[in-house]
């Protein structure tokens, strides 16, 4: 395959420029820039709703050896609005592949960014903290002021399924309530394997519609932007809450959760993206390896002695990681325990909840 060889630049709303060249759709865009810090699993995080409105920058040098497979999607599309990487292999290798990443991003509209040094634009984000960007095919072209006025906005409706639908065997022991707030497909394998049959819900479906599905837990997804903005989710969560619904929420989920019992979020400087972050259970002192990607933290000091519990806590920057609530059958983590590929260190959280949901259940009678 013929290397794409257009010359294309990134453009900081500092003003610093990265020159490289154009793969995928050959155009220009604005999107948040942010570092994915993964050695493996660039076709997960390509096809991660949670990177809505985002330009990814992968710091492993060499993106593409193993191609295009489509089993290992995480959606059905790529959400984010750019793709940066030092070195695109464009001879990929493998059985399953059935493409390479450049004929993908054309294939979905997705600007690619190769051939730059991604190592200074990450320190660059790192020092600076995350901040807007342009791929531009002519520098000439920027828009400082463009640039400078984006925002990711209405995230978790752009990404969500517009309609209901039901995935796992019928009559499974437990039936799982999904709200798709950004839903990677290894949640509900996750479920699915573990004897659940999942309704997977619009981000907008009312408390009581949830309720009247009579379901044994409800599951938070994943998912994009600010947390703070999804006031209706928040509202419909705390009808939940008081029903005594057994409730596991990851990433915004988890973010959501504690919004719901009151709890406060802010935006991290350069966030955590990738399958490297170590996490530590603050009731077994025991470290485990995370896959995350996330922005925003519930804020610690705001979680209410008595109503939750801090259970995971960020090795590096003792950000919150999990809570576990004291009152009602909820508990949430920041990081993935259903990351692909991988690290697999924290699944047995889904066992936790079936136990949480198996204890509902005997309690019901």
């Amino acid at each position: 395959m013929e290397k794409a060889e257009h010359e294309a630049y990134l453009i900081l709303e500092s003003g610093k420029i990265f020159q490289g060249k154009s793969f995928g759709a050959l155009r220009g865009t604005v999107g948040e820039i942010v570092f994915a810090t993964g050695m493996t699993g660039y076709l997960e995080t390509l096809t991660d709703p949670s990177y809505y409105g985002q330009a990814v920058v992968q710091t492993f040098p060499l993106i593409g050896n193993y191609g295009v497979i489509p089993d290992d999607f995480e959606s059905g599309k790529i959400y984010m609005k750019a793709y940066i990487v030092n070195q695109l292999c464009t001879a990929p290798s493998n059985f399953r592949s059935v493409s390479a990443l450049d004929a993908f991003l054309k294939e979905q509209g997705i600007v690619g960014l190769h051939d730059i040094d991604t190592r200074t634009l990450t320190k660059t984000l790192r020092s600076n903290g995350v901040m807007n960007g342009m791929i531009a095919l002519d520098p000439a072209d920027a828009d400082m002021d463009i640039i400078g006025k984006y925002r990711v906005k209405e995230a978790v409706a752009n990404v969500s399924t517009r309609k209901i639908y039901k995935l796992g065997a019928p009559q499974s022991r437990f039936h799982v309530a999904v709200y798709d707030l950004g839903l990677k497909t290894n949640i509900i394998r996750e479920l699915v394997s573990r004897g659940c049959e999942v309704t997977v819900l619009p981000h907008d479906t009312k408390a009581d519609r949830v309720l009247g599905l009579n379901p044994d837990g409800v599951m938070l997804t994943n998912g994009p932007g600010d947390p703070v903005e999804n006031a209706g989710i928040i509202e419909n969560l705390k009808i939940l809450i008081a029903a005594k619904v057994p409730i596991f929420g990851i990433c915004l989920g988890h973010q959501l959760l504690a919004l719901a019992h009151g709890f406060k979020t802010e935006k991290l400087k350069y966030g955590h993206r990738g399958a490297n972050q170590p996490v530590k259970n603050l009731f077994t002192k025991q470290v485990y390896i995370s896959s995350q990607n996330h922005g925003y933290a519930v804020v610690t000091d705001s979680i209410i002695p008595g109503v939750a519990d801090s259970w995971f806590v960020n090795v590096n920057d003792n950000t919150s990681e999990g809570i576990w609530y004291c009152n009602t059958p909820c508990f949430s983590v920041q990081f993935h325990p259903e990351a692909c590929s991988g690290p697999r260190d924290t699944a047995f959280l889904f066992e936790r909840f079936i136990e949480l949901m198996e204890v509902n259940q005997y309690a019901a009678g």
